[in-house]
């Protein structure tokens, strides 16, 4: 006689965690990713305790020590007026991360604000206001950043708040495409169609599908933000001396003593090159792996292997 016996439940793995999913994914998957996050962990570090990190004050002038070639005392040489290059970059990489994420914040709130209700409403509202992004769009970027920075005056609030509402025009029609991709949605409609509020429909339906577009857009928008902010002050138009901007940095000192003491132009270089690059790595590596659309409905985060269910046992 032969006996069956039961069949064993199959036994579903405990999906981990999110964010060490995203984490372990990122390594394997994304090096240079992997390597963008760590320079944007080291400039956060650096932004934070800049002033433990910086062996002097940045705008602590030693005139005897003018143009002093890098060594002990000053590890990567002084400017024209004595002040120490490797602490006025320290300095400028706190100065720069906020202008990256506060500009970069201001990006995604504007393109928000504006870019939800234009793809929500549509219509003649849609049209009026997609043909006022095109106005603005039709000017050249920097000249429109020139021109509004020299009306408003010079400032680190001023660059943030400038470069956060010009630069958030450019992301309105990528706010606008999702919100309509949201309200062409099957489940969008059955919602309206039983009578729920525009609110409700705003809060439960459209602005959690379109978190990972608003996340990839700040995460895209930083470096972009840096590079700006590096511009405006190379041109004299952004922040302004003593405070140690990058692109200040590369202006009239670097510009006057580059033969004479070439390490004025190279160091701040190199720290604007590095900080844009590991920044850029970083968004992408972090666009690609939230990208819900890369592996079904449950996103690219769905990393847990399933066991098959085992066959059935037969015993004589």
């Amino acid at each position: 006689m032969s006996q069956t016996a039961a069949t064993e439940p199959e036994v579903q793995p405990k999906r981990p965690p999110a964010g060490r999913s995203f984490f372990v994914r990122l390594v394997r998957e994304k090096p240079l990713g992997t390597v963008g996050g760590v320079i944007v962990l080291l400039m956060l570090f650096t932004a934070i305790f800049a002033d433990f990190l910086a062996p002097y004050p940045y705008d602590e002038i030693h005139i005897a020590d003018r143009l002093h070639p890098p060594g002990d005392k000053y590890l990567l040489g002084a400017d024209a007026l004595g002040r120490d290059v490797l602490s006025r970059i320290l300095y400028g990489a706190r100065l720069s991360m906020y202008v990256g994420l506060g500009a970069s914040a201001i990006n995604v709130l504007f393109a928000a604000i504006v870019g939800i209700p234009s793809g929500y409403i549509g219509g003649k509202f849609d049209l009026i206001v997609q043909r006022f992004v095109d106005a603005l769009l039709s000017f050249p970027g920097l000249i429109l950043l020139i021109t509004v920075m020299s009306l408003v005056g010079v400032g680190v609030v001023q660059v943030i708040v400038v470069l956060g509402l010009l630069g958030g025009i450019a992301w309105i029609r990528v706010i606008r495409a999702a919100v309509i991709g949201i309200r062409e949605n099957v489940y969008f409609e059955a919602a309206r169609a039983i009578g729920a509020p525009t609110l409700h429909l705003l809060w439960r339906h459209v602005i959690p599908n379109i978190m990972p577009v608003l996340v990839i857009t700040f995460t895209i928008a930083v470096p972009g933000n840096i590079l700006a902010e590096a511009t405006l002050s190379f041109l004299g138009v952004g922040i302004p001396p003593p405070h140690p901007s990058w692109g200040g940095m590369l202006s009239w000192e670097s510009r006057t003593y580059m033969y004479e003491a070439p390490w004025l132009a190279v160091w701040p270089g190199v720290a604007l090159s590095i900080a844009v690059y590991g920044i850029s790595m970083w968004g992408d590596a972090v666009r690609d792996l939230i990208d819900p659309r890369l592996r079904g409905g449950v996103g690219r985060f769905d990393t847990g292997k399933r066991k098959r269910p085992r066959k059935e046992k037969t015993q004589v």
